[in-house]
């Protein structure tokens, strides 16, 4: 690559060590060579020693009950990103990156994990998925989000979400990806339609001071300008909860807040 982009390695001037694990998966599909992945290019020293890389014959994997591309996952993936799912659809081979880390007080993980993804798309590989944000990318959209001078927004890392509250005109904003920083995931409840963009805002500054390093604890009272009383941290979930594959620390917006 003539012109290469490095991937920084975030210091995390926030950073207050937890219990939480660092845990990385991606998939990455396309037709590949038995040799040495260019990763240097981007400043990546090669996967490091907790990821393990496994290879698959696409028609196999293809029957494994935890296969990405098919049941509910696989068409929320055709309908968001129709090219990138059929060029993985078509791809004869699957690599499976995962891996779990403790606690960092810096993302060096991150930039040789990405750096050993961009140098797969340019040995082959077609479509990324990123099942931590469920999302699917071809090879170009993958680039175009990750391959940014002095590397890309720390949002693009982390899926922000709005749904509506059940029983409620209120709605929930809430993120996945997080644990990819060994952070719990941000819940915030109760949110009135005419306050989405503040809180939206909100939700995406407290993603950042996390995967920054901070750190909230249960109980922990959080002040917020304009909102009389602030909001209070509220941690729950794990790794088998259905809504976040992750722990999670919940806000809930005041009721009288509108």
């Amino acid at each position: 690559m003539s012109n290469p982009v490095y991937f920084p390695a975030w210091q995390r001037p926030h950073w207050q060590s937890s219990e939480e694990e660092v845990i990385v998966q991606f998939y990455v599909f396309g037709e590949f060579q038995p040799v040495r992945v260019p990763s240097e290019p981007y400043g990546s020293d090669g996967l490091p020693e907790e990821v393990q890389l496994s290879s698959h014959h696409h028609h196999v994997l293809r029957d494994w009950e935890g296969y990405p591309l098919k049941g509910p996952l696989g068409e929320l993936f055709k309908n968001d990103s129709p090219e990138a799912f059929e060029k993985a659809l078509a791809a004869p081979q699957v690599l499976v990156l995962h891996g779990r880390f403790k606690d960092s007080a810096d993302t060096g993980y991150l930039r040789d994990i990405f750096g050993v993804l961009a140098g797969l798309l340019d040995m082959g590989g077609v479509a990324i998925l990123d099942p931590q944000i469920l999302t699917l990318f071809s090879a170009e959209e993958w680039r175009r989000r990750y391959l940014i001078k002095d590397g890309a927004p720390l949002r693009h890392h982390v899926l922000i979400l709005r749904d509506e509250e059940e029983q409620s005109d209120r709605l929930w904003i809430h993120t996945r990806g997080l644990r990819k920083f060994g952070r719990p995931d941000i819940s915030l409840r109760d949110v009135p339609p005419a306050d989405i963009d503040r809180a939206g805002a909100l939700c995406q500054r407290l993603m950042e001071l996390q995967a920054l390093g901070a750190h909230f604890k249960d109980g922990q009272s959080l002040e917020v300008d304009g909102m009389f009383g602030g909001l209070t941290a509220e941690l729950g979930g794990g790794y088998d909860d259905p809504q976040f594959n992750n722990t999670y620390v919940a806000f809930y917006w005041p009721q009288g807040e509108a």
